[in-house]
């Protein structure tokens, strides 16, 4: 544990000096969240919704911290790690490469969570936004999805050989998944093409699995998200696990 709490606080100040997770993990879901308040938090969130502008996009925006940290931190930190052979390296060291693995991903859990927690309190003290349905409920789906992102993050580490690699693949997937899903540009005033299109995205299913728990809708419409979530999670770790590579 003590080895684990220190290779935390090391990983930590790189992760906070690298100021990129931050500004697109928490500042800009929170700068979203407050200009969708000041601009239409209490307009329909489309013509005839029975929910709110607002209420449509908290679930949705904190994603944006899982995002960001699920096909930018995770995957580009370890392939910088194994271009650079520190994960070779840390075989003769007290330190696991395992052990490092856990602080990458609690680092990244732990950006993911400020995030959030930014979001809500800014929507909830600022915009008086309250959610409607099962708060526990919406917790284990916001793990559930965390987890699911993390799975396949830790899929494309293990799948990209190179930084170089990563880089672009992450990035391939990154944006689309941002701007399609309904994590920054709501999915409802989506052309019908594109709602088709984002569909394919996990990132999508999750969405709608939080917004399902969020604003209290049946069982039947946050089933079949629940199904892709984890059955994305399980493909994703069966395959990081098997592909995965120090070197």
């Amino acid at each position: 544990m003590k080895r684990f709490l220190t290779l935390l606080k090391i990983e930590g100040k790189i992760a906070v000096r690298g100021i990129d997770g931050i500004f697109f993990g928490v500042f800009m879901p929170v700068g979203i969240a407050i200009l969708i308040g000041f601009i239409c938090g209490d307009k329909p969130a489309y013509e005839g919704a029975a929910y709110t502008f607002l209420e449509a996009s908290f679930p949705a925006l904190i994603t944006v911290g899982i995002c960001a940290t699920a096909f930018m931190g995770i995957p580009l930190g370890l392939s910088d790690y194994r271009d650079k052979k520190i994960l070779k390296h840390f075989f003769v060291t007290p330190v696991s490469p395992m052990l490092l693995l856990m602080v990458q991903v609690a680092i990244n859990f732990l950006n993911s969570l400020v995030s959030a927690t930014a979001i809500l309190l800014v929507m909830k003290f600022v915009f008086g936004y309250r959610m409607r349905g099962s708060k526990i409920g919406f917790l284990f789906a916001y793990i559930l999805v965390l987890i699911s992102m993390y799975a396949l993050g830790m899929m494309l580490a293990s799948l990209c050989r190179t930084l170089k690699v990563a880089n672009l693949v992450c990035t391939l997937i990154y944006f689309p998944m941002l701007f399609l899903s309904g994590a920054t540009i709501p999915y409802e005033i989506l052309p019908q093409a594109l709602q088709k299109a984002a569909n394919i995205l996990p990132l999508t299913q999750g969405i709608k699995l939080l917004k399902g728990f969020s604003m209290g809708t049946g069982k039947t419409e946050i089933l079949v998200p629940s199904i892709i979530m984890i059955t994305v999670a399980a493909a994703g770790i069966i395959i990081s696990i098997k592909k995965f590579r120090w070197e």
